[in-house]
């Protein structure tokens, strides 16, 4: 559904020699999101001398890869853990500088700190040791420093066809008329190829033994800049604690809320193309069991062009 959101096409999403920005609230996905990345890539025999780097700022990716992304991405990615962010500019330089692809992943711009910033910790921690009075500061020098590097850094990401990924947290706009932002400045926008903003629509629960217990997130996925086709799109993604991105749900999902396929008030969905009627999760057995992935990706990017024709302006062509 995310590729669809990028290029209306089910099989194509983040391409090689670009960078993408993911913004996002917490427990949204935007580490699943990103890790995913590299699984696909493990899978694609075009990634199979890329590098994998994920440089875990917060210390805090503690899942399971082998399990959720397969012993490919397991034995193929390398943590690294840079606290300032010069020290983060430092390492895309010496990769782009060796001429090899790779897919880099920042997780998170927020996490990282700032030499300009530590200058200033110490100058006011001087001074209240001396019961002076302490300077203000005027930010974290971050902003700048990724206008002047994140701009080199794109042609040598296009000439080794490498991917940078870098994931970021919104934050509340301190302004009277509200809403979200991020840290980090408008650089991360202005040179990014696709940016994904995440949310948390709900929490997906089952019932056992009388109770409501949480299985995952249903999580929206805004592009909110598309190089690609240019449209700001949002779908919906469910997470699972247990299984990661569920795919198959999310289409399943999709050609359900757009009519393709009829659903009953008891949850009963009738699916012609499988030859199906039934529930939810018998429907995503079944795909699942009978690798049947391919065709339903089809069926739901057909449903999704359908309507993007439906929308789009048929008219003869302004230039020849």
């Amino acid at each position: 559904m995310l590729n669809l959101a990028f290029t209306d096409h089910p099989d194509w999403g983040f391409a090689k020699g670009h960078y993408y920005l993911i913004v996002g609230t917490s427990r949204s996905g935007k580490t699943w999101l990103s890790l995913s990345c590299l699984a696909e890539a493990s899978l694609h025999k075009g990634f199979s001398d890329y590098k994998f780097i994920y440089d875990d700022v917060e210390r805090g990716v503690l899942i399971d890869i082998p399990r959720f992304f397969g012993k490919s991405v397991a034995e193929r990615i390398k943590f690294v853990h840079s606290a300032i962010i010069e020290d983060f500019y430092d390492r895309l330089d010496s990769l782009c500088a060796k001429k090899e692809p790779f897919i880099y992943i920042l997780d998170s711009m927020d996490a990282l700190g700032s030499s300009l910033e530590k200058r200033t910790f110490l100058k006011q921690k001087r001074a209240r040791e001396n019961e002076e009075r302490e300077k203000g500061s005027y930010g974290d020098g971050k902003a700048k420093i990724n206008s002047q590097h994140l701009r080199q850094a794109i042609t040598p990401l296009k000439e080794t066809g490498s991917i940078l990924i870098i994931i970021n947290q919104t934050r509340d706009k301190l302004t009277g008329y509200g809403g979200k932002t991020h840290s980090g400045g408008n650089a991360l926008q202005f040179y990014a190829t696709f940016e994904v903003w995440s949310d948390i629509k709900r929490t997906l629960v089952k019932k056992y033994k009388g109770k409501d217990r949480v299985q995952g997130t249903l999580c929206t996925l805004r592009v909110k800049k598309n190089r690609a086709t240019g449209k700001d799109r949002v779908v919906e993604v469910p997470i699972y604690n247990t299984y990661g991105i569920d795919d198959i749900g999310s289409c399943i999902d999709y050609c359900v809320s757009e009519q393709h396929w009829k659903k009953t008030s008891n949850g009963i969905i009738t699916a012609p193309e499988f030859d199906f009627c039934g529930r939810r999760e018998d429907l995503i057995t079944l795909i699942s069991e009978k690798n049947m992935e391919k065709d339903l990706s089809v069926i739901s990017g057909g449903v999704w062009n359908d309507i993007e024709n439906a929308i789009a302006i048929h008219r003869k062509p302004k230039y020849t």
